[in-house]
């Protein structure tokens, strides 16, 4: 059962700790660093993969869990958009900004490799 283990020792939230850390350090910088809604924005939608996957993983019922797996990988969706209208603008360069739809693509395919392992579990 999912209690048998820790929200940490999961692969999709080591994905979305790594994700939230990166957009952390980047916006310290540049012109992204300047633009207070942009950045907290772009903050709080990383944040909100990998809190979202704990949070998931600590429900007793299957259908919570999954319901904030699916919050995590529409976060994970909100960042990896971001991405391109920060390109777009000049405030990270093309090669940050497909370095991160990457990371956030990881965090957004491991929550729903997740959600099947869960799915699959009531199959059984």
């Amino acid at each position: 059962s999912k209690t048998t283990y820790r929200f940490e020792d999961l692969h999709c939230w080591k994905a979305a700790r790594k994700l939230a850390h990166r957009v952390f350090i980047i916006c310290k910088t540049g012109e992204l660093s300047k633009d207070w809604d942009t950045r907290s924005q772009l903050k709080r939608a990383a944040v909100s993969v990998m809190n979202n996957i704990a949070e998931g993983h600590g429900r007793f019922s299957d259908p919570d869990s999954i319901k904030f797996l699916d919050y995590a990988k529409a976060s994970g969706n909100e960042v990896k958009s971001m991405f391109y209208l920060l390109e777009d603008v000049g405030y990270v360069s093309d090669s940050l900004a497909v370095e991160l739809r990457k990371m956030a693509d990881d965090a957004i395919n491991l929550t729903g490799g997740y959600i099947r392992f869960i799915l699959s579990k009531k199959k059984e």
